[in-house]
């Protein structure tokens, strides 16, 4: 108010449009009292509590960084309402309030503006006064809104009324009119002269050119309502097409991208807060299951679909991991398919394709999965062919290690059964010391000595989020190898942990079945 050149305040109604307001580059925000009654879907006669008004401005000030000039109406009451709606604005760092010398409730000033009585000027002066002597701010200013002009009253009476509101301790005069062209504002303000900041709001004389105010002298000019009247007209339209058309096709090239809402949110900001602040498991797990092999161990089962199609107890073996990753809370799932990858259609996953399936190893459905998917979540890989308790993946997800397995300790059991397993050596066996000890691995194969055997590896390899991508350009680099086409995953293990990777052990007992072969198929129903 007090800058040498003419200054503009656009309207607002909500956080989002006084975010698009601030960065249209607008220097301070009009709170409109049309527009705020409006947003709420009341009519502009107090209809909307000054309370429910503070909660929006409260979101407003939030979201942005410039000055808000609230349309405080008459002051929400007399001298005590006044008092307290200024300590209330303080604390939501509400810059200013404009308030206008009219009776409580208010009618808007275009709506039978010359039959609306004004206020007693001594009142409203002691309402300016008390609102003065709240303010615990020096910087917080009020503004006296004279509806002199609306009323009818005339140059003289809008003139008395300014001086006394000037001398009651009024910040700014704001001069109202609703005449089409700005007769009466320039008249008061060569009246006025500079005796205090004025503000207009060119509403209804909107065809005055800008200059024309700025040789004048006036401080602010608010451009009052437009947003909401922009903003009204895109949404009828919308509605209309939407309505006659039912589709989308006729309005999605002519609004806004979803993103560019989760922008003018912050989103951005959210998620960087997320890195800062939240444990590594808060930020969220998925996970990958490679899937694409055909598993000829099964025979006839698996000539028209893959193994992780096959039917345990009536449902797709992928059907059950699903299930049990979904029981720990892991929504966001891939699935690595290839062989009649056709026939891997169940709902709600991220599918991607391997064609590459029949001469290559698992490393390269690895890597397809790594790329195919958003590397913001710390990540599950397991394989579309064991079935697992739950609890197995969630010691995993709940790990805050950016590299974990899960060994299970009853190798022997394997052994026994003469069935092809990976068995892992780790920083120390299994026992009462390693439950508060950190093990890691140290070497995973299916050939090695009993006497070096600490578990069996799973088949499951937790992956934080900060670790994705070089893992994802270490498995590349493996690739180049024409002798590591195919590759497994224990031979990535391995070369993990002769980088100088800390993988994070978490021993298990059993509660876990790897579909090998068709008694495994038939054990399973059991398990």
């Amino acid at each position: 108010m007090d800058s040498t050149q003419l200054d503009f305040l656009c309207e607002a109604h909500n956080g989002i449009s006084a975010v698009i307001a601030e960065e249209a580059g607008f220097k301070g925000i009009w709170g409109s009292g049309l527009s705020l009654s409006a947003q709420f879907g009341v009519r502009d006669n107090n209809e909307a509590s000054w309370t429910q008004v503070l909660e929006m401005l409260e979101f407003m000030s939030d979201a942005t960084r410039v000055p808000i000039l609230l349309d405080g109406d008459t002051g929400y009451g007399n001298f005590n309402n006044m008092r307290r709606l200024v300590k209330k604005l303080e604390q939501r760092d509400i810059a200013a309030v404009c308030i206008e010398d009219k009776l409580f409730p208010k009618t808007n000033s275009f709506i039978g503006g010359q039959a609306q009585p004004l206020a007693d000027i001594d009142e409203f002066c002691g309402k300016i006064k008390a609102g003065k002597d709240a303010q615990s701010d020096d910087d917080f200013a009020i503004v006296a809104r004279v509806e002199a002009f609306i009323a009818g009253w005339g140059l003289a009476e809008a003139v008395k009324r300014a001086e006394a509101y000037r001398q009651a301790g009024a910040d700014a005069i704001l001069i109202h009119s609703a005449l089409g062209a700005p007769d009466e504002v320039l008249a008061f303000k060569q009246e006025w002269a500079d005796r205090l900041p004025v503000v207009i709001v060119p509403t209804k004389y909107y065809a005055t050119p800008t200059e024309v105010f700025r040789s004048h002298g006036f401080s602010l000019i608010i451009w009052a309502n437009h947003l909401l009247r922009a903003a009204i007209s895109a949404m009828q339209q919308t509605a209309q097409t939407l309505a006659s058309d039912q589709n989308l096709f006729s309005v999605e090239d002519r609004v806004v991208p979803v993103a560019e809402v989760f922008r003018l949110q912050g989103a951005v900001e959210l998620q960087e807060a997320e890195k800062r602040y939240l444990p590594l498991r808060r930020r969220g797990v998925q996970a990958l299951v490679l899937a694409a092999s055909r598993g000829t161990e099964l025979g006839e089962l698996t000539e028209q679909r893959p193994k992780t199609m096959v039917k345990i107890a009536g449902r797709p073996l992928l059907a059950h991991i699903i299930e049990a990753l979904n029981a720990t809370g892991i929504k966001n799932i891939s699935v690595v398919r290839g062989y009649k990858k056709e026939t891997v259609d169940l709902p709600n996953l991220n599918l991607i394709d391997n064609d590459e399936f029949d001469e290559s190893g698992e490393l390269v459905s690895l890597l397809k999965g790594l790329r195919g998917i958003q590397p913001e979540q710390d990540l599950i890989v397991c394989y579309g062919d064991v079935l697992f308790n739950k609890y197995i993946v969630q010691i995993l997800a709940e790990s805050e290690d950016a590299l974990a397995v899960a060994i299970d300790t009853n190798w022997i059991e394997s052994a026994n059964r003469h069935r092809q397993a990976d068995y892992a050596r780790c920083s120390m066996p299994h026992s009462r010391e390693s439950f508060s000890a950190r093990v890691t691995l140290k070497h995973v194969s299916a050939e090695m000595a009993p006497a070096s055997i600490h578990g069996e590896w799973m088949g499951f390899i937790k992956i934080g989020a900060d670790e994705i991508t070089a893992v994802g350009e270490l498995v590349e680099d493996m690739l180049r190898s024409a002798d590591r086409k195919r590759a497994k995953l224990p031979d990535l293990l391995n070369l993990l942990v002769e980088n100088g990777k800390q993988i994070r052990v978490r021993y298990t007992t059993g509660h876990w079945l790897d579909i090998d072969s068709l008694d495994d198929v038939i054990h399973a129903g059991n398990f």
